[in-house]
């Protein structure tokens, strides 16, 4: 690869970076927001977690759709238009002064949240399969980070700035900046360019979206199980993003600071763990196939010891709480590159965005409801008794998935490589 358009893919792995990192912050900032919010406009944890399901359930109808469009036109173009309508929407959810608007406009930024599987595709075309989870974790850092920025944003700017419509303001501007940067700063690159088959190719063919490849997505076993992994997989992550703050405060007693001081430490080695996860799952798949499941099973299964014994701790033993929530902090986030990873081990180039997107449907069409079902439990019995139980059930039956994933991924990725090698063959012919 020349040494100019090594230098340039990483100029545009910092430019997602940034993109993520500010969408993540918008985006998961409510969480931190809670208490002022409910405050504002009444509404008790049922409404809340309504208000939360409405982005989500949005995004999971319009996952399809993007992957779709992702597969079938410039990934660059729809990922700027991804980032106006980010901004756009947060600018109208910090207007609105009613809670049936605050509900509806909420429900709008969730148009955006399903644009991820285009970044990803497009990151894929530009680094091969022996690197791509670093990649991956890299980019995934900006999610835990956006959050301790969203944060701080919720707990410290926005009090001493009129409040969180203002915070609102200011992640919708920098929405349409990044749109800006991305629309004229972005290259789109062939897809397929990165595999390993292809490498010395100075031309490469157009590999054009297709529905037999769309349909062959479903014959890979890998597929459903990574399918249903997400499907249980997400429900924890959202459970802990739009509660957990809430359950501090209400439930062991933090204020403000003392969330700030427990939680900035516990997002940041959850940061670290991204990329822990994308670089052991890149080792462990250049030795065998099965490499990034078997990272993916130690990571759910630890995870969901660690946060039992972290929410069992007594409340005033607050530093025992804390070495949990950083065990659990490790752990938690392991599977995450490797699943994206994963994905393209057993994916054609042309279909990729759209197998994502799938991925990300089932994966939301469960966890839209899952702050719903937790507001329910909570305001039933407690949120600790919610965040424990949705959590454990949910990496429980991931730990299962993945263990079916081990029996079928070594099948699945050799017919990709299969596929690819054919396809080098041809292209060399002509």
């Amino acid at each position: 690869m020349p040494a100019q358009h090594s230098r340039y893919r990483w100029f545009v792995v910092v430019v997602f970076f940034f993109f993520m990192l500010l969408h993540q912050t918008d985006k998961l900032m409510i969480g931190s927001l809670q208490v002022q919010i409910s405050n504002d406009f009444k509404i008790s944890n049922t409404e809340w977690g309504l208000v939360n399901s409405g982005a989500l359930i949005v995004a999971t109808i319009l996952y399809p759709i993007w992957g779709y469009l992702y597969d079938r036109f410039s990934r660059t173009r729809l990922l700027s238009l991804a980032s106006l309508i980010w901004g756009s929407t947060t600018w109208l959810n910090a207007i609105v002064k009613t809670f049936g608007g605050f509900l509806v406009t909420r429900a709008s930024t969730g148009i955006d949240d399903s644009s991820y599987p285009g970044l990803y595709t497009l990151i894929a075309d530009y680094f091969g399969p022996n690197i791509r989870g670093k990649v991956y974790g890299v980019l995934q850092l900006a999610q835990p980070i956006g959050y301790l920025v969203g944060m701080i944003l919720a707990l410290m700017v926005a009090p001493a700035i009129g409040g969180w419509r203002s915070v609102f303001y200011i992640t919708g501007s920098l929405g349409l900046v990044i749109a800006l940067l991305i629309f004229f700063g972005v290259k789109e690159m062939p897809r397929g360019k990165a595999e390993p088959e292809f490498e010395n190719m100075t031309e490469m063919q157009t590999f054009k979206f297709s529905w037999t490849e769309a349909r062959d997505i479903f014959k890979k076993k890998t597929m459903w199980f990574v399918f249903l992994q997400g499907f249980a997989g997400v429900f924890p992550w959202n459970v802990i993003t739009y509660f957990f703050f809430a359950y501090l405060e209400r439930e062991r007693g933090y204020d403000a600071n003392g969330i700030l001081f427990t939680m900035a430490p516990v997002i940041l080695i959850l940061a670290g763990g991204y990329f822990l996860g994308g670089a052991l799952g890149d080792a462990a798949f250049k030795r065998t196939n099965k490499g990034r499941i078997l990272v993916s099973i130690i990571g759910v299964l630890l995870g969901a010891v660690f946060i039992f014994l972290a929410l069992n701790t007594p409340t005033e033993n607050r530093n025992q709480f804390f070495v949990f929530m950083c065990l659990t902090a490790i752990f938690m986030p392991l599977s995450s590159a490797n699943v994206i990873a994963t994905v393209y081990d057993v994916t054609v180039p042309e279909v990729r965005s759209t197998a994502q997107a799938v991925e990300y449907f089932i994966e939301n069409a469960g966890a839209a409801f899952a702050p719903i079902l937790t507001g329910l439990i909570a305001d039933a019995i407690d949120l600790k008794t919610a965040i424990l139980l949705i959590c454990t059930v949910a990496w429980g039956l991931c730990f299962l998935f993945y263990i079916g994933a081990i029996f079928t991924i070594d099948r699945d990725s050799h017919n990709l490589r299969e596929q690819m090698t054919e396809r080098a063959k041809s292209m060399n012919a002509n």
